[in-house]
């Protein structure tokens, strides 16, 4: 396994134009060293393309690779079927379906290739600061995702601010805090120096301070947060209220619906895009995020490393429904197969996400005028029968007896696979066909682009700032601007609290947030300021993460209400944070990695640096 200490030469796509789907055709790859790749601006702009191309390993590949599918596991609204139980989540055992340890790792690669930027931001000289700033902002902006999305996650870990030139055993963990503190100094230099507005995948100044409020926020900082997310609603993004895209005159379908089809995300007339991720299923196979990046093209067509995996990850294994007679009454290589893709029920929802959330103002989930609930915008499967699958033949040319009826319950021998094959789903959010790239039609969700910020996120995150100020009725104000564009019944300032705010991120963001990392966050703050009896010192076994999962997610009642591949869910306060590799922590001969606490190997008098040097 490569650990975070491997040296490895990143590889950049050449020059590339920025300005148009140019940069997208498939040039070859660069290999040279970085000393032969920094000597201009269009150097500096070729590694930049690899950051951008990057993002997308945030959201595409199956379960072990994609991070914001990993980040809906262990939280208020979903669970790993595969690993229901965190007990098993041990620093030493990498679990297949988990995708923690990868998290960890190919994290810190990324930020190697941005630290790289970093570095050698001035081993030229630049005619124009302006463009050496925007260029080092950029670089700074990625380096700063991925480590908040790893501080939500692991908590103290080594600060890495530079590029790293040999091998280095002597890494030691840095306080979250500290770090925190250094993302929140280079976003306000982001800030400052990103353009307003630039190409697809190019970060922006809305960008910047989308993730700067977060950092805000995570920092207790509220009055900066609200007015770097009121500088972004005050910027040229609005929310889309009306139909528009490729698919703006099907009339069955809703705003919602063209809002999250993949090739509307980074349309030009999307007013509601601060940054998504770019993988186009129309561009040359070469272009294409293959996860793996040990997997070469054709090994990617022939493995299926490469997409959203959108419609496998978030839908149930419906196509192994038996019909009546016990064969097998869909399959995935029909036209239901084409449509629903060939679920796997990796993120494995709960009915608090699927039904109670949608009772407001005297409605439920089967009447509410709230768009992102709507008949057209999920696949229901009710109590006993589905009511928009219907069977088909198990085999391309075969023909079911139950051909052309509902799906039905009943016909299961084994209701417990229930839990596996049937639950209702939002469709919208994840419909993302296959190309059917020569070789490989397994349709589990094709190249596409995905959200990484969008403005309906910004009026959340603002609204939270203002509750954590006590000013209930701005934050109403906030999200209600998100609700009545769902045109879902508007709120009060009575209605607002943290769990509310998170209620409705579930409604609108599913697919899109880290959502695990951002409950974190949360656990963090309300600890830092001492709040409703959460404090720092006590934060591993007493978290607001940890009470919310209990008291929303059904799946984890105690007794469990299921079993499935031989575990049942257990999550305990300390969980909250995910085990450190024990393989990174071993190969750190001559420094000092602490595991968290609650895991094998817990040291508590391993030193964490409060500042960095």
């Amino acid at each position: 396994m490569k650990t975070l200490y491997s040296i490895l030469f990143i590889s950049f796509l050449l020059i590339l134009n920025a300005c148009s789907d140019d940069w997208l055709k498939p040039d070859p790859l660069s290999f040279y060293a970085p000393e032969k790749v920094f000597v201009d601006e269009a150097g500096f702009q070729s590694a930049l393309n690899r950051c951008r191309w990057e993002m997308n390993g945030d959201n595409h590949g199956p379960i072990q690779f994609n991070f914001i599918a990993v980040d809906h596991l262990f939280v208020d609204l979903a669970t790993s079927l595969y690993m229901s139980d965190m007990t098993l989540n041990t620093p030493n055992v990498a679990q297949v379906n988990s995708g923690m340890f990868n998290i960890f790792n190919m994290t810190f690669q990324r930020i190697k290739d941005a630290n790289t930027i970093i570095s050698r931001i001035d081993n030229i000289t630049w005619s124009d600061d302006r463009v050496r700033n925007r260029i080092l902002g950029e670089a700074l902006w990625f380096r700063a995702y991925w480590y908040y999305r790893l501080v939500h996650s692991f908590g103290d870990i080594p600060w890495i601010g530079e590029e790293v030139i040999g091998a280095r055993t002597d890494y030691v963990s840095t306080s979250r805090w500290a770090i925190l503190e250094q993302l929140q100094k280079d976003m306000e230099f982001a800030a400052e120096y990103l353009p307003v507005t630039a190409a697809k995948s190019h970060v922006t100044k809305g960008a910047a301070n989308h993730l700067l409020t977060k950092i805000y926020l995570a920092n207790c900082e509220f009055d900066k947060a609200i007015a770097s997310a009121t500088a972004i609603i005050n910027g040229p993004y609005e929310l889309m209220t009306q139909r528009f895209g490729s698919q703006k005159d099907r009339a069955y379908y809703n705003l919602l619906w063209d809002l999250h089809r993949p090739d509307n995300k980074s349309l030009a007339e999307n007013t509601e895009t601060i940054y998504a991720s770019v993988d186009r299923a129309d561009q040359p196979f070469s272009t294409w995020y293959i996860t793996n990046t040990n997997t070469n093209a054709t090994q990617g067509a022939a493995s299926g490393n490469y997409g959203t995996w959108s419609m496998r990850a978030y839908s149930p294994g419906y196509w192994q429904i038996p019909d009546s007679q016990g064969p097998r009454a869909c399959n995935w290589n029909t036209a239901s197969g084409d449509t629903l893709g060939i679920g796997d029920a990796q993120v494995r929802t709960n009915n608090w996400f699927h039904y109670t959330i949608w009772k407001e103002g005297g409605y439920d989930y089967s009447n509410t005028p709230d768009l992102r609930r709507a008949y057209c915008n999920w696949i229901e499967m009710g109590e006993e029968y589905c009511e928009q699958i219907t069977a088909v033949g198990p085999n391309a040319t075969d023909i079911s007896v139950d051909f052309g009826k509902p799906l039905q319950k009943s016909w299961m021998q084994n209701l417990n696979d229930t839990i596996y094959r049937w639950y209702s789903w939002p469709y919208y959010k994840v419909y993302n066909p296959h190309p059917q790239h020569p070789g490989w039609s397994y349709p589990a969700g094709g190249p596409g682009d995905w959200y990484v910020f969008r403005l309906a996120e910004t009026y959340l995150l603002r609204a939270e700032a203002y509750w954590w100020k006590g000013q209930t009725g701005p934050a109403a104000d906030d999200i209600n601007r998100v609700r009545t564009r769902a045109q879902a019944v508007p709120i009060t300032s009575a209605d607002v609290d943290i769990d509310y705010i998170f209620d409705e991120r579930a409604r609108e963001l599913y697919t899109e947030e880290p959502r695990h990392s951002e409950m974190v966050r949360v656990s963090f703050m309300f600890a830092k300021l001492n709040r409703e009896g959460y404090t720092l010192e006590s934060i591993v076994t007493k978290n607001w993460l940890h009470n919310r999962v209990h008291r929303v997610n059904s799946h984890y009642s105690t007794p469990p209400v299921f079993t499935w591949n031989n575990n049942s869910p257990r999550l305990d306060p300390h969980h909250f944070l995910w085990a450190i590799p024990q393989s990174v922590i071993t190969a750190n001969t001559q420094g000092a990695i602490k595991q968290n606490y609650g895991y094998d190997g817990y040291d508590p008098s391993v030193p964490v640096l409060e500042t960095i040097p």
